[in-house]
Parts: structure tokens; C-alpha cells; sequence
């Protein structure tokens, strides 16, 4: 009983570190840009804004940024499918 205790336990440990190093390096492949790089994009027909915070968050928030639209992050799965391939997507959480 044991023996199998600390298998699940090793084994539990194991995913969660794995898991860890995969949402890290999936971290590190995100380009990221300044204010300023965004302020210079913003015009441009091929840049769509998406605003991914939290319902809640959204609302409490005076910072908004004009013409972005606000995406549940929770649905992307849903929503992602409707924006055109050959625009880039600028994800942001003020």
C-alpha cells in the first residue's frame, strides 16, 4: 500500500513539474511589446486589440484601450475560431 502511495506521489510530482517547464517555456515563446510599440500599431487595419481580462476585472477598470475588443480569456476556445488568420492579435490584461 505503501509502495503504491508513493508511486501516485512520485508520479503526481513528476506532471506538476512537467507542467511547470511546458507554461514556462510556453511563457518565453509570447513576444512581448512596449506601450509605446503598441501606440504605433494601433491605427494599422492587420492589428486587432483583444482585452482577455475577467469580466469583473474589465468593469472595475478605467483603462481601456479604444477600438479593442473584450474576449472572455475562460471561452477562447470559442471565440478564437471568428478573428481572420491573417490578422495579428495583440492579447492584453492592463
Amino acid at each position: 500500500m505503501e509502495t503504491k502511495r508513493n508511486r501516485v506521489l512520485i508520479l503526481t510530482v513528476g506532471l506538476a513539474l512537467g507542467l511547470l517547464f511546458a507554461l514556462e517555456a510556453m511563457a518565453q515563446e509570447v513576444p512581448r511589446i512596449t506601450k509605446e510599440q503598441l501606440r504605433e500599431m494601433l491605427d494599422r487595419p492587420d492589428v486587432m486589440i483583444i482585452d482577455d481580462r475577467s469580466g469583473a476585472d474589465w468593469n472595475a477598470s478605467e483603462f481601456k484601450i479604444k477600438g479593442a475588443v473584450r474576449e472572455d480569456p475562460a471561452k477562447a476556445d470559442e471565440w478564437a475560431k471568428k478573428y481572420p488568420k491573417d490578422r495579428t492579435p495583440v492579447f492584453y490584461c492592463a
